[in-house]
C-alpha cells in the first residue's frame, strides 16, 4: 500500500487561507479600476486632442451623404465613376467659385478703407453733430480723443495691435485650412462611400446584416435629402440677398450675401441671425438701407417658413421644432458653428433608429401568460 503523503491541514492554516484571499481580491480589483481609470483618461486626452479632427471628419462624412443622391441620380445616365467624377468638379468649381468672389471683394474694400481713413475721420469731424457734441461734452470729447491719441502713439499698445492682427490672420489661415481638409475629405468619402458601406456591414454579425443593411440606407438617405434640402433653401437665401442687396446698395453685397448662405445652414435661428446681422452691416450704408433691408428679410422669412421649407423638406425626415433647437443649441455648445450644422443630421438619424428599430421592439412585446 503506499504512503498517503498528504499532510492535514490544521486549522490555523485553513483560517489564514480565506484572509489571505481577501486580502488579495480587492488589491487586484483596485489596481484593475486604476488601470481603467487611467486608460479610460488616456483615451479621453487623446479625443480632446483629436476634437477638431474628428469634427472635420464628421462634416465630411455628412456632405458625403447629403452629395450620395446626387450621385445616384447622375447613376441612372452615367456609370458611377463619371458620376462621381461629375460631382466632384462641380463642388470644386463651386468653391473656388467662392474664393474667387469674396477673397478679392474683401481685399478690395480693406484696402479702400486703408486709403479712404483719413478723409473719413476729417469728414467725421467736421460734421455738425460732432461739433455739437463738442459744444456739449467739449473737455470730456477732448480726454477722450486725446486718450486714443496717446493709446495709438505708444509702441506696445501697437505691438499688442500687430499680436492681436496676427492672431485673426492666423484665425482665417486656420479657417481656409480647415475648410479645404473639408473639402478634400468629402470628396474621398463620396467616392468611397458604397465601399464603407459595405466594411460597416462585416462588423455585424451576419443573421443581422440584412437588417443592418436595411436601416444604414434609410440613414443615409433620410440625412442625405436633408443635407441637400437645407443647402438648397441656403443657396436660395444667398442668391437672393445677392440680387436685393445689390439693388438697393448695401456694402459688400457678395459678403453679406455668404453671411445669409452660411446662416441659413442652420435652421430656425441660421435665417433670423443672418439677416438681422446684414440689416446692421447696412447701417453703414444708410439708415434708410437697413429700413428697407429690415423688410425685406421679414417678408423672406415668411416665404421660407410657409412656401419654401415645406416644398423642399418634405421628403426630408420630419424633424420636430424642439428637437431640432436642443440640437442646434447642444452642437453650437459642443462644436461652435460647424459643431450646430452637425447635430441636425444627427437628430434626424437619431429619429429614425428610434422609428425603425426601439419602437418595433417595444411593440413586438407581449404580456407573457399566467
Amino acid at each position: 500500500m503506499p504512503e498517503n503523503t498528504d499532510h492535514p491541514t490544521s486549522p490555523v492554516q485553513a483560517a489564514r487561507r480565506p484572509l489571505l484571499g481577501e486580502r488579495v481580491r480587492p488589491f487586484s480589483f483596485g489596481l484593475v479600476g486604476t488601470l481603467g481609470v487611467l486608460i479610460a483618461l488616456l483615451i479621453g486626452s487623446i479625443v480632446g486632442q483629436l476634437a477638431t479632427v474628428l469634427i472635420y471628419i464628421g462634416i465630411a462624412l455628412f456632405l458625403a451623404l447629403g452629395l450620395d443622391p446626387i450621385v445616384r441620380w447622375l447613376e441612372r445616365k452615367l456609370p458611377r465613376p463619371a458620376a462621381v467624377t461629375v460631382v466632384v468638379i462641380t463642388v470644386l468649381v463651386i468653391f473656388a467659385g467662392i474664393l474667387v468672389a469674396i477673397i478679392p471683394l474683401i481685399v478690395r474694400q480693406v484696402s479702400a478703407l486703408v486709403n479712404d481713413a483719413p478723409q473719413i475721420i476729417e469728414d467725421f469731424t467736421n460734421s455738425q453733430w460732432f461739433s455739437d457734441l463738442t459744444d456739449q461734452y467739449g473737455d470730456s470729447l477732448d480726454n477722450a480723443v486725446q486718450g486714443a491719441l496717446g493709446f495709438i502713439q505708444d509702441p506696445g499698445n501697437l505691438t499688442k495691435i500687430g499680436g492681436g492682427l496676427l492672431a485673426i490672420g492666423a484665425g482665417i489661415t486656420g479657417g481656409v485650412t480647415g475648410v479645404t481638409i473639408v473639402l478634400i475629405l468629402t470628396l474621398y468619402f463620396m467616392a468611397s462611400l458604397r465601399s464603407m458601406k459595405k466594411v460597416s456591414t462585416r462588423f455585424v454579425a451576419a443573421h443581422a446584416r440584412p437588417r443592418y443593411s436595411e436601416l444604414l440606407e434609410d440613414v443615409s438617405g433620410a440625412v442625405g435629402r436633408y443635407v441637400i434640402g437645407q443647402v438648397s433653401l441656403a443657396a436660395i437665401n444667398g442668391v437672393l440677398s445677392l440680387i436685393f442687396l445689390s439693388i438697393i446698395g448695401a456694402p459688400m453685397p457678395a459678403l453679406l450675401a455668404l453671411i445669409a448662405f452660411i446662416g441659413s445652414l442652420i435652421p430656425l435661428v441660421g435665417t433670423l441671425s443672418g439677416a438681422i446681422i446684414n440689416t446692421l452691416i447696412c447701417l453703414f450704408a444708410s439708415p434708410l438701407t437697413a429700413l428697407v433691408s429690415a423688410i425685406y428679410y421679414l417678408v423672406y422669412l415668411q416665404v421660407e417658413a410657409y412656401v419654401l421649407s415645406p416644398r423642399i423638406m418634405s421628403k426630408a425626415v420630419a424633424v420636430p421644432g424642439s428637437i431640432v433647437v436642443i440640437a442646434a443649441v447642444g452642437g453650437g455648445a459642443l462644436g461652435g458653428v460647424l459643431g450646430a450644422l452637425v447635430a441636425i443630421p444627427v437628430a434626424a438619424s437619431g429619429i429614425i433608429i428610434i422609428q425603425k428599430v426601439v419602437f418595433p421592439a417595444q411593440d413586438a412585446k407581449t404580456i407573457p401568460p399566467s
